[in-house]
C-alpha cells in the first residue's frame, strides 16, 4: 500500500507540474491523467483559487481541444475567407458550413461529438465584426468585437502558414476579467512542442486585444520575425 501511494504521489506531482507550466502531459501519465487530477483535488493540493475562478478549464491540458468553427447565416465571400484563415490559426479546428442550422442544434451536435469549443464568426456588410467563443458543455461564452481585421492576403509577400502548434504570448491580462479572457483564448490551443517556431501574441491595451501571428527564425544568433 505504501508503495502504491508513493507511485500515485509521484505521478500526481508530475501531472500538476506539467499542467501548471503549460507543458505536454508525459506519455506515461496520459492514460490516468483525469483520475490523477481528481486525486489531486481530493488531497487538497489543487490551486483552489484558480479552480473557483475558472473551474470549466480544470482538465485543460490533459486532452487536446477539439474545435468547431462556423459563421452566421449566408456568409459573404470575405467572411468565408476569414473563417478559412481562423481555421489555419487554430489547431484541431474543423470548419462547418452553417446552412440552415440554428445555434441550439449546433451546440447539441457539438456536445454529442465531444467538441470542447464552438466558434461563430459574424459580419456587417461583408466585413468580419464579431466572434463568439463558447466552451462546452457548460461555458463560459464570450463575444469579441472585431475591428481593423487584416487577413493574410492583405499582407504583401506573406509566406505559407505553418500548422505546427504555436507558442502563446499574453500581455497585460492582469485583472480578474483579464485572467478569465486569457483562459478562454489560451485553452483553444494545444500544448506546443519546445522546438515550435510559431508564435501568437495577444496584447491587451485599454481593453482592446491586438492579435499578431509570427514565425521566427534565428540565423547568426539574431531573431527575425515574419508575419
Amino acid at each position: 500500500k505504501q508503495w502504491y501511494q508513493a507511485v500515485v504521489s509521484t505521478q500526481s506531482t508530475g501531472l500538476k507540474a506539467a499542467v501548471e507550466e503549460g507543458k505536454r502531459i508525459p506519455t506515461e501519465l496520459k492514460k490516468d491523467a483525469v483520475a490523477l487530477q481528481k486525486q489531486i483535488d481530493l488531497d487538497g493540493n489543487a490551486d483552489t483559487t484558480l479552480n473557483s475562478l475558472d473551474d470549466e478549464y480544470l482538465y485543460a491540458g490533459v486532452r487536446d481541444p477539439k474545435l468547431v468553427l462556423t459563421t452566421s447565416h449566408n456568409p459573404s465571400s470575405r467572411l468565408k475567407q476569414f473563417s478559412k484563415e481562423i481555421r489555419l490559426i487554430l489547431p484541431n479546428c474543423q470548419r462547418l458550413n452553417r446552412g440552415h442550422f440554428v445555434v441550439k442544434d449546433l451546440v447539441e451536435a457539438c456536445k454529442s461529438n465531444d467538441v470542447t469549443d464552438l466558434i461563430v464568426l459574424h459580419e456587417h456588410r461583408g466585413v468580419p465584426d464579431g466572434m463568439v467563443i463558447s466552451h462546452l458543455p457548460y461555458g463560459p461564452t464570450a463575444y469579441f468585437s472585431l475591428s481593423n481585421v487584416v487577413m493574410r492576403h492583405d499582407i504583401p509577400n506573406v509566406g505559407p502558414v505553418q500548422e505546427i502548434y504555436p507558442h502563446l504570448i499574453f500581455h497585460n491580462f492582469t485583472t480578474k476579467l483579464g485572467k478569465r479572457l486569457e483562459s478562454i483564448l489560451k485553452y483553444l490551443f494545444p500544448v506546443p512542442k519546445p522546438e515550435s517556431k510559431r508564435v501568437m501574441s495577444f496584447v491587451n491595451t485599454e481593453d482592446y486585444i491586438s492579435f499578431r501571428h509570427h514565425v521566427y527564425t534565428g540565423p547568426n544568433n539574431k531573431i527575425e520575425l515574419s508575419e
